[in-house]
């Protein structure tokens, strides 16, 4: 076989793989998605954050607050809700349950105080919780059988001997436990319709059933108990907090609700998809028009992104919300910055006249710590999300996280290797503008200075964060009930709706309106300050129902909520700060960190002014938005640092001599990397407009908060970082940069070798 028909062979194997890659992916995104797990917002139902406090007034311990998730959760598994979702924050409870059709039915059923009695095989009440110490069940060893126990602490021992003393001398000596017990449901023995006992086993299934334990009493007991059986561990200690969950005396108040209709949330979901495709669906194109072949292979390396991404959201039982579909977005656009910035080394060593394979190897090489650094930055601010952030900020952290991860390895690996693929078969060595879109051309930025007009920036981003700092100190912001508490109705009508005729109808109700959106024609959006309890949303959905036939969804949030999300927010900002700070210091110097956290500030700011200019809403998720471009705005800043760096070790032997290199040094760094900025800049901005103009109105603000930032992170990039880092760098020209402690003279950096892919 003759050397072009190796070629040729090579190419069709080569594209192949890349189409059979593709399909698989494709194939597989499909039902998937249809398997995944949605949250409120996208499968409607009920969410309610819950305080716990006890009623004798002290305070609130671990094992109380185990024991009444023990009883919710039971609860809750009885309503029949398919993966509800039950988590601790604190002393407070938030109970997630997707798909419910009666959150009413739902709301009275968890919060109700636990009930725990003792009844015989007739289900005859016998004793209450009240002959047991509060909190008297603890897990105990018997040496001798060598199984677990059940030790019941009894208060009233008279009682407790005269119960047990009669129900030995019965025909039918059992006793049972019961939790919340339901004559209507629950019984000792299962009968028929005739009144028959059709099984023996008691309690029936006890897995299913609110009986606890069930035993034979033989003699009277004066004394403390043990129950007996052949219990593991697990079990016992699961049967001792649901005791003491009903026997100890806690309150449940209700501090913060939501209810989203089924067809609301079918809404939601519906357009999102359709603007993340539209999404999605541009980002690939404009690739395959900046970087032909190697842009197509970027493009299905987006498609397995996507697939192995909600792959592994839906294994670690993630629920997908409108927060989380964002998170995804913004992991879409670090794949494509690290495509972006390896194709961006691989055209500047073609422009030095290196073959394709050397350029590719090379650019490889060079581009693997940018992506490195540049991921991890994100990887920090995404791990402080999850920490501090409430649930639905929590979720979207996690898909941030895992996106951040699959990112990296996708698209430093795979897509990789798929390009080496396309790069051995030696068919575009002539022909680099097909293969990757190079052209000898000139730059556009080839002659700009980016530090010259530094003052003037300076003073003019001064003056805006002086006047906005002034506008909202005299004006404030436009704060969500997240931040000030109240509730939020939202209405959606068959037929068109008015914002005054809405406004009246709340007036009518009782509640104050704090603020009134006209969504669409036939959907009004209203804050109301009041706080609704379970009785004000009911009369409230009922009122609009039968007034327009509206589906109404509404969410509530008290003073104490307010309090926490606020103290969260600002511990995050904090630690995301410290954490970066900490990471840029040790990649870099500590004039980096500093002119990076001045930039984020920078950002930061910017962004609030134009929310509070613009009077746009600030919610709990606007907090996930700007450390969202605190990561992202890190990545620019990040690479440019990177190329600063290297500039410096590569053009002056890591020691500036006058003002004029270190001028020269920075711009020279910056002309090299501005068009990546803009392209990654462009390529992210795209699924973010697409979700602004088809997506959801739930995310609106949030979609708002992310252009914005995107837009002013790359200008501060640009702008601020690097221009500060050279005002702190003039006072060490001439000095030599130090080594850090794990550098070695001797070697540089270099990624991971995996055969195969990348050598």
């Amino acid at each position: 076989m003759n050397r072009k028909n190796k070629q040729k062979e090579n190419l069709f194997t080569s594209i192949c793989i890349c189409i059979m890659i593709l399909l698989i992916s494709i194939l597989g995104l499909t039902p998937l998605i249809k398997n995944l797990n949605f949250g409120l917002d996208l499968a409607g139902g009920f969410e309610v954050l819950y305080k716990i406090d006890s009623l004798d007034g002290s305070d609130v311990t671990t094992d109380m607050v185990n024991s009444t998730y023990k009883i919710i959760e039971k609860r809750v598994n009885g309503l029949g809700v398919s993966e509800p979702e039950i988590t601790i924050e604190g002393n407070n409870i938030r109970v997630q349950l997707a798909g419910v059709d009666n959150a009413d039915q739902a709301r009275k059923t968890i919060s109700k105080v636990g009930s725990l009695t003792f009844r015989d095989s007739s289900d005859n009440l016998l004793m209450t919780s009240d002959v047991l110490t509060s909190g008297g069940a603890q897990v105990s060893y018997n040496n001798k059988t060598g199984n677990y126990e059940v030790s019941l602490s009894i208060k009233d021992k008279d009682t407790f001997y005269k119960v047990t003393n009669e129900l030995s001398k019965s025909d039918s000596p059992y006793i049972a436990i019961w939790l919340d017990f339901d004559e209507n449901s629950d019984s000792y023995y299962k009968y028929d319709d005739e009144g028959s006992v059709i099984n023996t086993e008691k309690c029936g299934d006890l897995v299913n059933s609110n009986c606890l334990s069930y035993a034979s009493v033989k003699q009277g007991f004066a004394s403390d108990v043990v129950i007996q059986g052949k219990f593991t561990k697990d079990e016992v200690t699961e049967l001792v907090e649901l005791i003491n969950s009903g026997s100890m005396p806690t309150n449940l108040s209700e501090i913060s609700s939501r209810t989203v209709t089924a067809s609301f949330g079918e809404n939601s979901l519906n357009k999102t998809f359709i603007a993340s495709v539209i999404g999605v669906s541009l980002i690939m194109l404009l690739l395959i028009i900046l970087y032909r072949v190697s842009g197509f292979i970027a493009s299905v390396g987006m498609v397995v992104y996507l697939f192995v991404t909600l792959g592994i959201f839906h294994l670690v039982g993630g629920k997908l919300t409108l927060q989380g579909i964002a998170a995804l977005v913004i992991g879409i656009g670090m794949a494509v910055d690290s495509a972006v910035i390896s194709f961006s080394r691989i055209k500047e060593e073609l422009k030095k006249k290196n073959t394709l394979r050397i350029s590719y190897e090379k650019g490889n090489k060079q581009s693997f710590i940018s992506i490195l650094d540049a991921n991890v930055t994100t990887l920090i601010a995404a791990i402080i999300l999850f920490i501090f952030g409430e649930s639905s900020v929590k979720g979207f952290a996690t898909m941030l996280i895992i996106s951040i991860i699959t990112t990296f390895v996708i698209m430093v690996y795979l897509v990789r290797y798929l390009i080496k693929l396309f790069v051995q078969t030696d068919k575009f060595n002539k022909h680099t503008n097909l293969f990757i879109g190079y052209k000898e051309n000139k730059e556009l930025f080839s002659k700009f200075d980016f530090i010259k007009p530094r003052k003037i920036v300076f003073t003019v981003v001064s003056l805006i964060i002086i006047a906005g700092s002034l506008l909202i100190g005299f004006k404030g912001l436009n704060l969500g009930i997240d931040f000030k508490g109240g509730s939020t109705i939202t209405v959606v009508s068959k037929d068109n709706i008015k914002v005054k005729e809405i406004s009246k109808d709340i007036k009518e109700l009782g509640y104050t309106v704090s603020k009134t959106e006209q969504v669409n024609d036939n959907t009004v959006y209203v804050t109301i300050s009041d706080v609704l309890d379970n009785e004000g949303t009911e009369s409230t959905e009922s009122y609009f129902n039968e007034k327009y036939e509206a589906t109404t969804s509404v969410g509530s949030v008290s003073n104490i909520v307010k309090k926490n999300l606020t103290m969260n927010a600002i511990k995050a900002l904090i630690i995301a700060c410290i954490a970066i700070v900490i990471y840029i210091s040790i990649r870099f110097r500590f004039s980096n960190a500093i002119s990076s956290i001045v930039a984020l500030v920078h950002d930061s700011l910017l962004v609030v002014i134009i929310f509070a200019f613009l009077r746009l809403e600030v919610s709990s998720i606007f907090i996930a938005a700007i450390l969202s471009i605190i990561g992202y705005s890190i990545n620019n800043t990040i690479v440019i640092f990177d190329r600063i760096r290297e500039n410096k070790e590569k053009l002056y032997k890591n020691k500036i001599k006058n003002i004029s290199e270190l001028e020269e040094l920075v711009n020279v760094s910056l002309r090299q990397t501005i068009t990546r900025c803009l392209i990654t800049t462009i390529t992210t901005l795209l699924p973010v407009v697409a979700l602004i103009i088809f997506g959801s109105y739930e995310i609106l603000n949030f979609n708002l908060a992310l252009l914005f930032g995107l837009i002013v992170g790359t200008f501060s990039s640009l702008f601020i970082a690097s221009q500060l880092w050279f005002m702190i760098e003039k006072r060490n020209i001439g000095k030599p940069m130090k080594k850090k402690w794990y550098e070695d003279d001797s070697k540089e950096v270099e990624e991971l070798k995996v055969k195969g892919i990348n050598c």
